[in-house]
């Protein structure tokens, strides 16, 4: 029988041997969601040592994501946190480094969007928003200190706001198989998907961040 690492840094290691056998299995397959089996077998682990930690394969997936996001807000926390003011070109530049050049980032956040109503356990799920309801609420508060927001719902706001445009361009441009494919719909877009993210997002930004007189 399987049994969990003594400490906790060696579970923390087995957790990301896991989550990292997931994605890659996944990313060479990106039609179907690999099978616990698979994941241990890639992993170099026996299949009962999945289910000390993770009670489906849909959870891996969800748990590899939220590594994702914890990762960008554990660096847009950290900026936000220093006294030197933020600018747009801070969030956009935490914006490339930590979602968009991370090649797994916005597929992967697609996939679990539909996998949220199909395998993920209902514990799982609660946990994922929790921790993203947290990581949210101490962003949105910090970047009340750097940019002109009424308190931390204002700042939360902005943040959720922009990632459905980051995801939701993606989607539409900038995935492998986007929904714009017309030549005449794409004949007006840029000719990227980073530049007109950019052109949109500091578009939304600019308007957000006026104050009313």
């Amino acid at each position: 029988m399987a049994r969990p690492p003594a400490t906790a840094e060696a579970r923390e290691l087995r957790i990301n041997q896991l989550l990292d056998a997931a994605v890659s299995l996944w990313l060479q397959h990106p039609q179907r969601v690999p099978s616990v089996a698979e994941v241990a077998s890639k992993a170099g682990l026996a299949k009962g040592t999945v289910y000390l930690y993770f009670k489906s394969k849909e959870d891996l997936l969800l748990a590899a994501h939220e590594r994702h996001v914890q990762i960008f807000f554990a660096a847009l926390i950290a900026r936000a946190s220093k006294r030197k003011p933020m600018s747009y070109d801070d969030m956009m530049q935490l914006t490339r480094d930590h979602i968009v050049r991370v090649s797994a980032f916005l597929p992967l956040a697609t996939l679990v969007a539909g996998l949220r109503h199909k395998g993920v356990t209902p514990e799982m799920a609660k946990t994922f928003d929790q921790h993203i309801a947290d990581q949210l609420t101490a962003a949105g508060a910090l970047l009340c200190n750097h940019f002109p927001l009424e308190n931390t719902a204002s700042g939360v706001q902005l943040l959720m706001r922009s990632y459905a445009l980051i995801l939701g361009l993606w989607q539409l441009v900038g995935s492998e198989q986007p929904i714009c494919t017309s030549p005449g719909v794409s004949a007006m877009l840029l000719p990227d998907y980073l530049s007109e993210l950019d052109a949109a997002l500091r578009a939304y930004w600019q308007g957000a961040l006026i104050k009313e007189p």
